[in-house]
């Protein structure tokens, strides 16, 4: 049974691939246009104790129909009140590029609740507070745009090229590089949960300084790892990536897939 089949939904922005001996639960957040497909062979790479909960927001997969989300505030509140049900014992969340920041802001909500998670995997995301400083992509022309994601290695020539496709993908990535571009940190108190930061060595869009200053955001550990690769590096290292996802977990070195 490929991680795929395992990914069952259960809510319209959950599809749980559940784990019967879990000790956590790792929440993860996509890139912007994608959906919990994109983590649909995790389960398999991740230790038997982690059970992987994946996002599906509004306006990708099997949710495609839907508008995506235009208001940051309103896409935390919602998300937070969407997961409440799954919230119990341990658990983390993992986001990528702009999941990354929906991860932070979710938790920085959820500890108003007393719900904060244990650990933070925040991936190709500068701190929220150390813009990187690259061009906005969000409002260029289509041809342009497309150049932009082929350029950042987020999607293939071959799809880019393919017009009826195109036109169903393009306004949810135009609203979620919209959503991200346009994010304004605002301060507070830095979490109570580990975080891990991770990213590519050659990625323009999160550069190695801008990872290290995740560091300001928690009063715990603060670990950086890089992988060799730009923006969507964790495409060539997902075994590297969910091995130290289940070993910060854990507290072990290594842990062994399931």
């Amino acid at each position: 049974m490929s991680g795929f089949d395992k990914l069952l939904a259960e809510s319209p922005f959950v599809r749980r691939a559940r784990r019967s001996g879990r000790r956590f639960r790792l929440f993860c957040f996509p890139h912007a246009g994608a959906g919990a497909g994109y983590f649909a062979e995790w389960p398999a790479l991740l230790p038997p104790e982690v059970e992987l909960v994946a996002v599906q927001l509004p306006g990708r997969e099997d949710r495609l129909t839907e508008p995506a989300p235009t208001s940051l505030d309103m896409t935390v509140r919602t998300v937070a009140v969407a997961l409440r049900p799954y919230l119990q014992g341990s658990y983390a969340f993992f986001g990528h590029s702009g999941g990354a920041l929906l991860a932070f802001e979710l938790a920085r909500l959820l500890r108003k609740r007393r719900l904060r998670p244990q650990h933070l995997f925040v991936s190709g995301q500068p701190a929220p507070d150390s813009p990187a400083g690259v061009p906005r992509i969000h409002s260029l022309p289509d041809e342009q745009f497309r150049h932009e994601l082929i350029r950042l290695d987020g999607m293939s020539a071959d799809v880019v090229a393919d017009e009826q496709l195109m036109r169903l993908l393009l306004p949810t990535l135009r609203a979620d590089f919209t959503l991200w571009e346009n994010y304004r940190y605002r301060p507070e108190p830095p979490l109570d949960s580990a975080i891990t930061v991770l990213g590519g060595d050659a990625d323009e869009r999160a550069p190695i300084d801008s990872l290290h200053a995740w560091r300001a955001h928690t009063t715990r550990a603060c670990t950086v790892r890089t992988f060799p690769g730009g923006h969507f590096y964790l495409n060539q290292a997902a075994d590297e990536i969910t091995g130290a996802i289940g070993a910060a977990l854990l507290g072990r070195e290594s842990a062994q897939a399931g």
